[in-house]
């Protein structure tokens, strides 16, 4: 949540910092502004809304109508900024950059005892204008300034207690820009020409792939033609330069008329790019972490922990976990895992999900399973993130960059690390022989050429689409696997399309569920377990017989009663226990277009963020 950007080099700066922002902007946010040096003075420009309106009449609200109206601030130097609001609504006068001309700061994150904070700094004459916890820090470090801007930051963040990352300049120090983080996620761009800050490389790839992860605590002194970094207590450190593995093309729509349409088009290529590295003379492999059948087989249970999707993937891991290698398996929403004081011991593995491996509950959670003396293992996409440093173990996904708020490729690529993790568990315990090992990671390797087939459906999904973008409520129904795929179709359709939907197990539809049904409601029943299959045909006639429009998802060689089921979407058939893999394409393309059809921001919904990296 929130964006940072900064710039130091040649060039004027205003627009490189507009252009790095809007590169942030699937993180979420209500407000942006930059501050610039221009002349002696820091310039600073920012306002409420997107930072460009999407409404071409809308000609006041903004950052770039704003920018228009005043001039772009002229200097090479400056720091921008996409704020979430969480203390003080959105308004211009609580977006970020915020200071008191001598000092400005960007800052993501929450200051826990900011309240102490401004009441100290009161005391000593200090006034404030804004509602947010960022005032106290900008005015902390006016505070302790005294003409060495290392010496402030330090002292500052000494009294700081919370999340924070961030990026700081001076008045008195010219084309310097100072940054500092906890938590919150912070890097340093490096190039020939230029020197950056940001919250995420996908804000600089345009100008660099070359970077530094800042660690907690860690200083950073940024200058046109140089980078230094310092510890906390303000001794000269050495930092390993990183290089990142996709470029711009990577983070464009390359055609695709949303980031979301785009990403799930390159789900074959993602789980290709995340299967075939672990796969080893045709078995799973997970040496390059150290996740090795002697150490597998040292585990009583095992824990799978994240947040929205992520945890949707554990759901489908728990299923297959549990029916190939036999091993108790508990899928916890991070947020509860963290505040329950979960049951875990030293002979626990805790799976750590998370596609930005920053988000905040899961490292959280990471670090409670850590502290306990579980074992823990990361499954995250950003390389160097907080989560892959903290863990014990980590395994990259390799999806590439994932704009759209909205999660496809990610959440594809983690159900596929998934079962290639259960199909080593499996065997590690004993619980397979090696030819069905073989067999299972064979047919997991053959899936991407399966949901190349699904993509190709694209009329049928945006019939059904059409037929429940008018909706105003709708149920998801499945059984087992189809449930925990269910979960996750219902939750693609709430965030993009805002239609009000759930997702029930078919089986408690009688429990209650049931007295929801009315004339016409859509309800999309995931029915792709042939074991389980004339249960769901029941369970369908139920709704029907109340009047529920019934999309069915199933094989394609399946057969379907026509008075029981208005529409049949058929998939490709694979084995049963595969089958995640390839039925949530259909339901991300009919959340997809449903959300097109309805005219709602796709790729940046509205109230929702990419990276959580606050409670």
């Amino acid at each position: 949540m929130c964006g940072i950007v900064g710039y130091v080099g040649k060039e004027e700066c205003a627009d490189i910092l507009v252009n790095a922002l809007r590169r942030l902007e699937y993180r979420g946010y209500d407000s942006a502004g930059i501050a610039v040096f221009e002349g002696d003075r820091i310039k600073t420009v920012k306002a409420k809304g997107k930072i460009k309106p999407e409404k071409d009449d809308d000609k006041k609200s903004g950052l770039w109508n704003k920018l228009k109206e005043e001039g772009k601030p002229v200097g090479t130097c400056g720091i921008g900024h996409t704020r979430w609001a969480t203390h003080g609504e959105p308004s211009d006068v609580n977006s970020h950059p915020i200071g008191n001309g001598r000092v400005s700061i960007v800052h993501n994150g929450i200051i826990e005892n900011y309240r102490e904070i401004k009441k100290f700094l009161m005391s000593h004459g200090y006034g404030f204008e804004s509602e947010t916890d960022t005032e106290t820090v900008a005015k902390l470090l006016d505070y302790y300034y005294e003409g060495d801007p290392l010496e402030a930051i330090e002292k500052a963040v000494s009294d700081i207690e919370g999340a924070y990352a961030l990026g700081i300049i001076f008045r008195e120090h010219k084309n310097k820009i100072f940054a500092v983080r906890k938590e919150s996620p912070l890097i340093v761009g490096v190039s020939d020409e230029a020197n950056f800050i940001a919250s995420d490389v996908t804000a600089i790839l345009e100008h660099t792939r070359d970077y530094y992860l800042l660690e907690h605590n860690e200083i950073a002194e940024i200058r046109q033609d140089k980078v230094k970094f310092y510890d906390i207590h303000g001794n000269k450190i050495e930092k390993e330069l990183q290089t990142a593995t996709w470029d711009i093309e990577a983070a464009e729509k390359g055609g695709f008329e949303h980031f979301m349409l785009k990403e799930i088009h390159e789900q074959p290529d993602a789980i290709r790019k995340t299967v075939s590295p672990r796969v080893k003379n045709g078995m799973p492999s997970f040496e390059e972490c150290g996740l090795t059948d002697e150490r597998i087989n040292g585990y009583d249970r095992i824990f799978i922990v994240g947040c929205g999707s992520a945890m949707h993937a554990g759901m489908v891991g728990k299923y297959v976990i549990e029916d190939l290698a036999r091993v108790p398996v508990i899928v916890d929403i991070a947020s509860e895992f963290r505040y329950r004081n979960p049951l875990i011991t030293d002979k626990d593995l805790v799976v750590i999900i998370s596609q930005s491996g920053e988000t905040a509950d899961t490292l959280a959670a990471l670090k409670l399973s850590k502290e306990i003396g579980a074992d823990t293992l990361a499954v995250v996409n950003v390389v160097g993130s907080s989560i892959a440093r903290e863990a014990a173990m980590v395994m990259y996904t390799n999806a590439g960059p994932e704009i759209s708020v909205c999660s496809t490729k990610a959440y594809a690529v983690q159900i596929a690390f998934m079962y290639l993790l259960a199909f080593r568990i499996a065997y590690a315990k004993g619980a397979v022989d090696e030819e069905r090992c073989r067999q299972l990671t064979a047919e997991l390797e053959g899936i991407p050429e399966k949901i190349q087939q699904c993509l190709e459906n694209k009329e049928q999904y945006q019939y059904v689409a059409s037929k429940i973008m008018s909706a105003d409520s709708l149920l998801y129904i499945g059984r087992g696997l189809d449930y925990a795929l269910s979960m996750e179709g219902s939750l693609k359709l709430k965030e993009i399309s805002y239609i009000h939907s759930e997702s029930y197990a078919a089986g408690e539809l009688k429990h209650g569920t049931i007295s929801l049904i009315t004339e016409g409601m859509p309800v999309i029943a995931v029915a792709t377990q042939r074991a389980l299959f004339d249960k769901m045909a029941s369970n369908v006639k139920e709704v029907k017989t109340r009047g529920a429009s019934v999309v069915m998802v199933c094989h394609d060689s399946m057969n379907v009663e026509s008075e029981s089921v208005d529409h049949k979407v058929g998939l490709p058939t694979v084995s049963d226990l595969l089958m995640p893999m390839v039925t949530v394409v259909p339901l991300q393309m009919i959340a997809y277009y449903t959300a097109v059809q309805r005219g709602t921001n796709v790729d940046k919904p509205r109230n929702l963020a990419k990276s959580v990296t606050v409670e």
